[in-house]
C-alpha cells in the first residue's frame, strides 16, 4: 500500500474527513525522456493544466547532471512544457529553502535516473522529501525514473549485486527493477522477500498509480513483468 512513512509528516486526519488527493505516481525504467514516453507524460501534463516540470538530477550527480537536464529540457519543450532544474546534488543542497520551495510549490515532479544509493542518501529524512510527500499528496505528479523508481519503494534492489535494502518507503512491499533483462535480475528474483512485489521495467515503459489504479504505458507496456513470491502476477495485484 501507499504509505507515507510517519517520520516524514504523513497526513493524520479523522474518519469524517476525506483523503488527501495524492497525485498520480510514475515509475519508469530507464530512458527517461524519449520518445516512447511521450504520449504518457503529455498526457500527465494536460491532466494537472501545467506547463512546467520540476527535474531532479539528483541520482546523477556523478554522472553529468546537466547532461539529464538538458535532455529533459529538448523532451518537454517538444510536448509544449519547460523544465525548472532543482539542482539538489548533495544534502546541503536538500536543506536549501530555495530548493525545498521549488519542490514544494511544483505540480509535475521528476527524479532522473543515476545512482539509487546516493538518491537515497541525500534526501532521506530532509525538508526535501517532506516537501516532495507534500507537493504529492497535494495532488502533484511524481514520476521515478530508473534510480528515481527504485528509491520509491521497500525493499530497494541494491545495484551493487542485486540483493536487497532499505528505500525510501513511499510504496511499502514494492519493488523495482529498472532496465528489464539486467544481469542481476535473476539473482533478485530469488533474494526477494515473501510478499513484496517485484516490478520488471523496461526502458521508455512505465506503471501509473493514479485514482483508477495501476496501468501500464510507453514503449513496451505489453512487456511489464510483475512477480511475488516466485509466481507472475497481474498489475492489480499492485498494492
Amino acid at each position: 500500500m501507499i504509505q507515507p512513512p510517519p517520520r516524514y509528516g504523513a497526513i493524520v486526519s479523522d474518519a469524517n474527513e476525506p483523503a488527501p488527493p495524492y497525485g498520480p505516481l510514475v515509475l519508469v525504467g530507464g530512458g527517461e525522456f524519449r520518445p516512447g514516453l511521450d504520449q504518457l507524460d503529455a498526457g500527465l501534463l494536460a491532466s494537472l493544466g501545467t506547463s512546467e516540470v520540476a527535474v531532479l538530477p539528483t541520482a546523477a550527480a556523478f554522472e553529468r547532471p546537466e547532461r539529464a537536464v538538458a535532455t529533459a529540457v529538448d523532451h518537454f519543450e517538444a510536448l509544449g512544457a519547460a523544465v525548472r532544474e532543482v539542482p539538489v546534488l548533495n544534502r546541503p543542497d536538500a536543506h536549501e529553502p530555495e530548493h525545498v520551495e521549488a519542490v514544494r510549490s511544483a505540480r509535475f515532479l521528476y527524479l532522473t535516473g543515476g545512482s539509487p544509493l546516493h538518491l537515497r542518501s541525500v534526501l532521506k529524512e530532509t525538508p526535501l522529501w517532506e516537501a516532495l510527500l507534500e507537493a504529492w499528496r497535494g495532488g502533484a505528479v511524481l514520476v521515478g525514473s530508473s534510480a528515481g523508481a527504485m528509491v520509491l519503494g521497500d525493499p530497494m534492489v541494491d545495484p551493487r549485486g542485486g540483493a536487497f535494502t532499505l528505500g525510501l518507503g513511499l510504496v511499502e512491499n514494492l519493488a523495482v527493477i529498472p532496465h528489464l533483462g539486467a544481469a542481476a535480475e535473476h539473482r533478485t528474483l530469488k533474494l526477494a522477500p515473501p510478499g513484496v512485489h517485484l516490478i520488471g521495467l523496461p526502458e521508455e515503459t512505465a506503471v501509473v498509480k493514479d485514482a483508477d489504479g495501476w496501468r501500464a504505458a510507453g514503449a513496451a507496456a505489453d512487456q511489464v513483468v510483475i512477480h511475488l513470491d516466485g509466481d507472475i502476477v497481474p498489475l492489480t495485484s499492485l498494492p
